[in-house]
C-alpha cells in the first residue's frame, strides 16, 4: 500500500493548491485507493522532530521525491522548480511521474 504525505503548516497556501494536484494526479493513475495523510506542522519543534522542509512537502512511502537536499528544516514556504519556473506546488504532471 502506497504512504502518501503532505506536510504543511497554515501560514503557507501552497499546500491547498498541492493538495487539489495530488488528487487530480491520483485520479489520473485510477489510484483511488490511496488516501493523502494531511500532516499540519504547528511548531518550530515539530518541523525539526519531523524534519519539514517548507510548506508544501509531499512524501511518497517516507522519501520526497522532490528534494535536492539543500531544502532548510523550518516553518516555511517551499519553492518548487515546474517547467514554466518556480511555483509554491508541484504540476500535475510532475506528480503523476513520482507516483507512477
Amino acid at each position: 500500500m502506497l504512504r502518501l504525505e503532505l506536510f504543511y503548516f497554515d501560514g503557507c497556501p501552497h499546500w491547498t493548491v498541492a493538495n487539489e494536484r495530488l488528487s487530480e494526479a491520483l485520479t489520473r493513475l485510477g489510484r483511488v485507493d490511496v488516501v493523502v495523510e494531511r500532516r499540519k506542522v504547528e511548531t518550530p519543534e515539530d518541523a525539526e522532530r519531523v524534519g519539514f522542509t517548507g510548506s508544501p512537502t509531499i512524501r511518497i512511502d517516507g522519501h520526497d521525491p522532490f528534494s535536492s537536499g539543500a531544502e532548510q528544516v523550518g516553518l516555511a514556504c517551499r519553492v518548487y522548480q515546474i517547467p514554466a519556473g518556480l511555483a509554491g506546488s508541484p504540476t500535475v504532471d510532475q506528480l503523476t511521474e513520482v507516483l507512477s
